[in-house]
């Protein structure tokens, strides 16, 4: 008997009704994807010098072949939710707990990489993901990851989106395997060493792709951005919460060169990130005109960290203990739903799986 009304326990399985009587629907992922093939010679050169192959190097190729095989292929099934529940204890309705990897497979991450508002969020959730919870992922979990930041990595090459938030990502990823592999052995991960050395080359491979990069110059066809009054260009700056995009559209032309080191567009950006930290908020508040507020605001930024701001996040309800995207709801018990969701930092999401 399907269950067709709304609880607080569990929303239930997603029932079809047949002329055989219900039948459960089971959502299938993409097909599996043909393998692409890399030179497993090359890795196991002896003459190559690399601190992460070490001692594995002499293993058969084929078998190397094998292991990346089945480590690229995308998984038969793959969850497609827009929510997922968060249970921290066993219950009597609900035995288990959710975990980090849990919520991976079945948050469909991959797909909102399309939306720009989405983009930053998930590339930040993914880097503090590879700072610390790593090891603590599943197998299923752990492909989920890769094949995801694969398509991250293809994104960015092929629309040269934010590439230096790409980098970061790849870079903290790879300090920690080197860590994990390197230094600690392969007893915390999950799979065969030869999964994670060939991670590691991929790695490698997407950090060169991302260094040799070239934007092209594109021939405007209308207005361009120096086209426009230099008090709109002004009200860009100060819409900017990131430091170094700033600095990087201020090294464009000498014109917005000069709008860059603007005294007040740094006071700005520094109340904006740091007025509600401690022993902070007399300081930048300072009418002072004497004040380096640039200075400021990175040696500041040394002790404290930055405002994060996404244009859209995951939410969380208090009342049924769901995270959601927003603007795919979830089934929400309460009288009043919009009182209980609340935005969920790419910090908050991780912090709500440890237990």
């Amino acid at each position: 008997m399907p269950f067709l009304g709304k609880d607080w326990r569990s929303p239930g399985w997603t029932w079809a009704k047949t002329e055989h009587g219900w039948k459960r629907i089971v959502f299938y992922g993409q097909q599996l994807e043909d393998y692409r093939g890399i030179d497993f010679e090359e890795l196991c050169d002896d003459g190559k010098e690399n601190l992460f192959v070490g001692d594995v190097c002499d293993l058969n190729s084929a078998k190397r072949k094998k292991d990346f095989y089945n480590n690229t292929t995308k998984s038969q099934f793959v969850y497609r939710d827009k929510w997922v529940f968060v249970q921290r204890d066993s219950t009597k309705e609900r035995n288990g707990y959710s975990t980090l990897g849990e919520a991976l497979n079945r948050l469909d991450f991959s797909s909102h990489l399309q939306d720009m508002r989405r983009f930053e969020y998930v590339a930040k959730l993914f880097q503090l993901i590879a700072k610390s919870q790593l090891p603590t992922l599943s197998g299923a979990a752990q492909k989920n990851y890769f094949n995801t930041l694969e398509k991250i990595v293809r994104k960015v090459l092929d629309d040269q989106y934010n590439p230096r938030l790409i980098k970061d990502l790849l870079r903290d990823l790879s300090l920690v395997l080197h860590r994990l592999i390197v230094d600690m052995g392969n007893c915390v991960l999950v799979g065969n060493a030869n999964i994670w050395v060939c991670r590691q080359e991929t790695i490698h491979s997407w950090q060169q792709q991302l260094n040799n990069l070239q934007i092209p110059k594109q021939v405007p066809s209308t207005k361009t951005f120096n086209d426009l009054p230099l008090n709109m260009q002004s009200k860009i700056f100060d819409n900017l919460s990131d430091a170094y995009d700033i600095i990087n559209l201020g090294q464009a032309t000498p014109t917005l060169q000069v709008l860059s080191e603007n005294k007040t567009l740094w006071k700005k950006l520094c109340h904006f990130h740091f007025s509600d930290k401690p022993y902070c908020k007399n300081l930048v508040l300072n009418k002072s005109d004497n004040v380096d507020w640039k200075m400021m605001y990175f040696t500041l930024q040394k002790h404290y960290p930055r405002k994060e701001f996404y244009s859209d996040t995951l939410h969380f309800c208090k009342h049924c203990s769901i995270v959601f995207w927003k603007d795919g709801g979830h089934p929400c018990t309460a009288v009043d739903p919009a009182t209980c969701f609340t935005p969920v930092s790419p910090q908050h999401f991780i912090d709500l799986f440890k237990f």
